[in-house]
């Protein structure tokens, strides 16, 4: 085990703790749950902008991401930039809406702003269910990239990388909340870019130039250097498809959407909008094309999920490659802390809280209680996520695309509709979700031939009708104002 790549490591986690146990001194003024779950809705442009691009850029973007670009050339790097109006349109769309419902109706929680639109309770808990399923997915990606990224680049074993990670992201998160989730993201976010530029340099100072590095991915297949990949899998139906998916469809993932509801002004959401779509323009460029052009050096590896850290030790300096780990790291950490969170409101707040014992939240041993609660979920939570990360899949991307497309066709027009169109009814939510969800798990597991087009398309689209007839069928007054 090299101590320059150790060192370093363990100097960001010590940072990270740091940072956690600054955050929990604000825990103690006001609401705990408010500033758990929401950290008082304070943040400012920058912070909002480096939380909600590090929230977006997660395992796939470090590893399963660069992963599929070594495996089909840079034809997947094109495809990866249609990520780039991603944190754009989210805080576009739901930004201002979002702020004023949720501050007008004190919701904490994605699924408090559900229940004051729609009044169903079935809407509340199926989307918790959902959520709590579909995280358990991505986060259990999590696990697997970081644990990967300690085992490829220090020597330890798979078992030991993922305990270390596990153990600091549960630790840090359960420590601080929502402040301390997007403090470090802030952290996080500048790693990820100073990272990216270094492994990027590194590359191309050992292939010897870009050009290099291209006619050799050319020499190991053409199809390397083409826009579709090998045997034309990156159709064109699929590359529009995709997008829907990765971009548009991010409107309805819970964890970003929630930073939607924690910002401090309007002039914060104006700054982060374009901060937020710099940082994720940079990002999605420099990983996968990295992954892409590390073919060129290292043709053939075990997993492509091995292949950015397998790059680090290979094109930097032991030193400087234990400085720069905690990029990726950054990114899966930013990622699973914010679903982490997320899922510990859900079970807290939306279940437990609303439904089975809404006393506790009452009264002055509330302050005492809830802190305490809220440590044993997100420790039951953390615990059962890293028994599922102890076999893990060979590319993980494929069940971070699964668990992402699901969240989607659960929540996506729910909160749009419900937000901008006067008459979404419950019924019509309820129906999009249960019958999005099925739809989309259908045709991802099925895998039926749709012309080279993603589930996500048609999922979305009879999601979307579903919603309206349920609607139109069984109307009720809307709860929230519309504002202006």
């Amino acid at each position: 085990m090299n101590s320059q790549l150790i060192i370093p490591l363990v100097l960001y986690l010590a940072a990270v703790f740091g940072v956690a146990l600054y955050t929990r001194r604000f825990q103690g003024k006001g609401n705990f749950l408010t500033e758990y779950l929401v950290g008082g809705r304070s943040m400012g442009g920058f912070v909002l902008a480096m939380t909600l691009a590090a929230t977006y850029a997660s395992a796939s973007t470090f590893i399963g991401g660069p992963g599929a670009a070594y495996k089909m050339g840079l034809g997947w790097v094109l495809l990866a930039m249609i990520q780039l109006p991603a944190a754009w349109l989210t805080l576009g769309v739901l930004g201002k809406k979002f702020a004023i419902e949720s501050r007008r109706h004190n919701a904490l929680t994605l699924n408090d702003i559900l229940y004051a639109r729609y009044q169903n309770k079935g809407v509340v808990i199926f989307a918790s269910l959902s959520l709590l399923l579909a995280f358990f997915g991505t986060m259990v990606v999590q696990f697997v990239g970081g644990a990967r990224l300690l085992q490829t680049v220090t020597g330890l074993s798979y078992t030991h990388g993922l305990m270390l990670f596990a153990i600091t992201v549960g630790l840090y998160t359960t420590i601080g909340g929502f402040r301390a989730v997007v403090m470090t993201d802030t952290i996080q976010g500048i790693m990820m870019i100073i990272g990216t530029i270094a492994l990027l340099v590194g590359i191309v100072h050992t292939g010897g130039s870009v050009g290099a590095l291209v006619t050799k991915l050319h020499d190991i297949d053409p199809a390397l250097v083409s826009p579709y990949g090998p045997n034309h899998f990156l159709s064109q139906p699929f590359m529009l498809s995709f997008w829907i998916l990765v971009c548009f469809g991010v409107i309805g993932l819970p964890h970003a959407a929630v930073r939607c509801m924690s910002y401090k002004d309007s002039r914060s959401l104006h700054k982060g909008m374009v901060i937020s779509t710099i940082m994720v323009a940079l990002l999605m460029f420099g990983m996968h094309l990295a992954g892409a052009l590390g073919r060129a050096i290292v043709p053939n590896i075990a997993s492509p999920d091995q292949i950015m850290p397998t790059l680090m030790v290979t094109v930097l300096p032991p030193a400087v490659a234990g400085i720069f780990l905690a990029g990726p790291m950054a990114a899966i950490m930013s990622t699973i802390d914010s679903q982490l969170i997320q899922a510990s409101a859900t079970l807290l707040k939306d279940l437990y809280i609303n439904y089975i014992n809404p006393k506790i939240a009452e009264g002055e041993a509330a302050e005492t209680k809830l802190p305490k609660l809220s440590l044993w979920v997100t420790a039951i939570f953390s615990a059962l996520v890293f028994v599922a990360a102890m076999n893990p899949p060979n590319m993980i991307i494929w069940l971070n695309l699964l668990a992402f497309g699901s969240l989607q066709a659960v929540f996506l027009w729910p909160l749009v509709l419900g937000l901008y169109w006067e008459k979404a009814s419950a019924t019509g939510a309820f129906a999009s979700m249960v019958i999005g969800l099925t739809t989309y798990l259908a045709l991802s597991l099925g895998k039926p031939d749709m012309g080279g087009m993603h589930a996500i398309v048609p999922t979305l689209i009879i999601g979307l009708i579903a919603f309206i007839i349920g609607s139109y069928a069984r109307p009720n007054k809307p709860k929230l104002a519309q504002a202006n």
